[in-house]
């Protein structure tokens, strides 16, 4: 009897540090929000937002009083504030001659945004929106999306389309499951994916649960754009690549 009691508490302890070991494979860490005691040190612009959250931001070209064109650049998945490619890749002789003003910012949980657990696609463009009030853009500006970017520039459209003078979705990711996306093209499109990155639409389309897992593992390839494999590109791209430099070429890409 002793025994018998003694594996069965042994068998509940296997059993919970393997559902332990699961969750921590399955969930990410905790965000170490920055400014905090164990959290990285704030080394840009931010502004404080209605709910306490903050958003860092930085800008590019003219000043906002001499602008004629403000924009607003939504920056990609794997990627932040810094890496601009509107900014970047454009003359500043143009940007200086058609007086563009151009903010890019961390979207929350981003660089040295604040997370945001209640986020949705209203809340970010509502951040959207208090971004360009905290700033002084004035009653209408631009948006940019770029790469996963592009998604959320949707919203924003749909939520804030008195705020917006135009908006332009540069390369943008798309969802092979959106009802409205002509499945003809879609299917097209999923079809010339390399195979990892099929399987990574697959996984986070019918299993999201297991999203962060399969971006981590390494039993099987994961998306490519997190391996940074260069099959990804079409010639087009390689074009476009050639004519950047390295830190601009990695910037643009990531």
């Amino acid at each position: 009897m002793m025994f018998n009691g003694f594996f069965k508490k042994l068998r509940f302890l296997f059993i919970m540090g393997f559902l332990e070991s699961v969750s921590k494979a399955f969930s990410p860490p905790p965000p170490k929000i920055c400014g905090s005691p164990d959290g990285p040190p704030i080394t840009s612009p931010r502004i404080k937002l209605h709910d306490g959250r903050h958003l860092s931001y930085k800008e590019h070209g003219v000043s906002k009083d001499s602008a004629k064109y403000k924009i607003i650049f939504i920056h990609g998945y794997n990627s932040c504030k810094e890496y601009n490619p509107l900014a970047i890749t454009t003359s500043p002789d143009l940007i200086e001659s058609l007086r563009v003003y151009i903010v890019s910012f961390d979207r929350p949980g981003y660089g040295e945004s604040d997370p945001n657990p209640n986020r949705t696609l209203k809340s970010f463009a509502s951040d959207v929106e208090e971004l360009a009030d905290q700033l002084g853009l004035g009653s209408k500006f631009y948006l940019v999306g770029f790469s996963m970017g592009g998604q959320l520039v949707w919203p924003c459209l749909k939520y804030i389309p008195q705020r917006l003078e135009g908006a332009a979705l540069v390369s943008p990711g798309i969802n092979n499951w959106w009802p409205s996306f002509p499945s003809n093209l879609s299917n097209e499109v999923y079809n010339k994916m390399m195979k990892r990155d099929q399987w990574a639409r697959r996984v986070t389309h019918y299993l999201p649960l297991l999203t962060y897992w399969w971006n981590t593992q390494t039993l099987f390839p994961r998306p490519s754009l997190f391996s940074r494999v260069g099959e990804m590109f079409s010639p087009q791209d390689m074009e476009v690549l050639s004519k950047l430099s390295d830190l601009q070429a990695r910037k643009f890409l990531y």
